[in-house]
């Protein structure tokens, strides 16, 4: 993710690079790009980091250099915790998980069998949806990271009716070896690309809901992708 706050208190072209030196030392940040005449700072992170925490690094409460939200958006994502960044997905993977859960209760125990393909039937159909609500916006952002999308811009568009497909196929339990197999396949190549965005620290916006969230790129989006990957290689072993 990447803010911008206001930053006073830089006169020169050294103000600038002793806070840019200063921030980029925090392990949290990818990025800085300071200005002394618009008196800013630019930040790239891996999270949200607290105004006290920036401010610690450019000397604390006392230092010449004084960084603040530069709007109301910014202030309010200095409040925004991690489970609200990521409520959307929590709300569906809960809501999944509980229609599952119901689901495959028989009797006094769970069919995990049957909690594994609901889950990845409600999984597919909730994402798939949401990719569809804005198909041309979904395919650019997969574009920026799917390794597959880079080099063939028209699979994002495919793959959400992959998506689409696969839900339906688990809902009606269709063809369950084959559509396990196309699961485990499609997942395993959609997260290299997420892995890579990560492990490169990259700032870009998870397509994984389509353009209707704004959610970064993360570990989220990996233990997403891992967790349909081990279900369906957990399927095709119980099978």
């Amino acid at each position: 993710m990447t803010h911008t706050y206001q930053l006073t208190g830089m006169t020169c072209g050294g103000c600038e690079n002793k806070v840019k030196n200063n921030l980029l030392i925090l392990p949290e940040v990818t990025g800085v790009e300071v200005s002394k005449d618009s008196q800013s700072a630019t930040i790239s992170m891996d999270k949200h980091i607290s105004l006290s925490t920036l401010q610690d690094a450019l000397g604390g409460k006392d230092s010449k250099y004084q960084i603040s939200a530069a709007n109301h958006h910014e202030a309010v994502e200095e409040a925004r915790p991690w489970a609200e960044t990521y409520k959307p997905i929590l709300l569906i993977f809960g809501y999944v998980s509980a229609l599952g859960l119901l689901l495959a209760w028989n009797g006094n125990s769970i069919n995990l069998m049957v909690f594994m393909r609901i889950f990845m039937a409600g999984f597919f159909l909730t994402f798939s949806f949401f990719k569809m609500l804005n198909l041309k916006a979904f395919a650019e952002s997969y574009a920026m990271y799917d390794i597959v999308a880079k080099k063939f811009s028209a699979w994002g568009y495919i793959y959400a009716f992959i998506e689409l497909g696969l839900g339906l196929s688990f809902a009606l339990n269709l063809a369950p070896t084959t559509v396990n197999w196309i699961t485990l396949i499609v997942m395993t190549v959609s997260i290299l690309g997420v892995l890579e965005s990560v492990l490169n620290k990259k700032k870009i916006q998870c397509a994984c809901l389509g353009a209707v969230f704004n959610l970064p790129m993360s570990t989220v989006t990996i233990v997403e992708d891992a967790i349909m990957i081990l279900m369906s290689a957990g399927m095709l072993i119980l099978m």
